[in-house]
């Protein structure tokens, strides 16, 4: 290990310890479901997508990524304060994704893993974003305060305050994410293109 490496080793190592330990013991669940195509050609398999993909507002998609989450909340009250003391989530992510239902012809099965592989590492991307929300939900639930607050209602309201812009942002982000990537020459496109393509 060199110096650098040391170096941030260390740093990471006394981040970690800075952390509240509610902060530190949340894990992701995450779930895969597959929904199956027809075909044994690229056409034929990505026009069963087409008829067969989860359903979004705007028609049907290739791959799509959802999330559950629920909060363990402690409010404590302490005399005439009260202070929102842990937060715990429980997040859990389901990504539904295409599975072939026949063997495919070696040749296709090839073409078919590469496109896979990069629908599953853009829906991952979407997993992360559900993964940073729950984390700066975290981080802003944990130790919000009021010096006057018996019953614990204006925390209960200062944290619903806090949650409207961190969600907004949220869907902003996957929404952008999701234009970049699909637009004429973004990843999800090329990989559309190269599968189709001879």
């Amino acid at each position: 290990m060199n110096s650098i490496s040391r170096l941030l080793a260390v740093l990471i190592a006394s981040l970690a310890a800075a952390l509240p330990a509610a902060a530190q013991e949340w894990q992701a669940t995450e779930k895969v479901e597959h929904y199956k195509v027809n075909g044994i050609a690229p056409m034929e398999l990505y026009q069963s997508i087409g008829e067969r993909g989860p359903k979004l507002s705007l028609g049907r998609v290739i791959a799509h990524t959802t999330f559950k989450l629920t909060w363990q909340r402690d409010y404590q009250q302490q005399g005439q304060a009260c202070v929102l003391a842990t937060a715990k989530p429980r997040l859990v992510i389901t990504y539904t994704l295409p599975k072939p239902a026949q063997k495919l012809p070696p040749e296709v099965a090839a073409k078919w893993q590469t496109f896979y592989d990069g629908i599953v590492e853009h829906e991952k991307l979407h997993g992360q974003f559900m993964k940073d929300l729950t984390q700066a939900i975290q981080d802003v639930s944990i130790g919000l305060r009021d010096e006057n607050d018996p019953g614990c209602k204006k925390v209960r309201a200062a944290l619903q305050a806090q949650l409207k812009p961190i969600s907004d942002a949220h869907g902003a982000r996957h929404s952008e994410y999701d234009q970049i990537e699909m637009s004429p020459g973004g990843a999800v496109h090329q990989l559309i293109l190269a599968f189709l393509n001879p």
